[in-house]
């Protein structure tokens, strides 16, 4: 199973805003109410988890983005 970043890559990110110019990524991302941080070079950088909820249409929130934790059963393992 391929492994994906934490947060969205740059080919991800256009495909959701269809902005390749990070200014023009930050201000879909502004008028869409998406959360982002920026690079030092202004670059808008977001959270993969974060933008699976958004396209689901799920409005995240303080409880429904903290994850459920799950015991470790290993009792049938062997």
């Amino acid at each position: 199973m391929e492994m994906h970043s934490e947060t969205l890559t740059d080919d991800e990110l256009t495909a959701i805003t269809s902005y390749m110019i990070p200014f023009c990524q930050i201000g879909w991302l502004n008028k869409n109410g998406r959360q982002y941080v920026l690079t030092k070079a202004r670059h808008p950088v977001v959270g993969r988890f974060y933008a699976r909820m958004q396209l689901a249409g799920v409005k995240p929130s303080a409880e429904n983005v903290a994850a459920e934790t799950w015991p470790l059963n290993v009792s049938q393992v062997g």
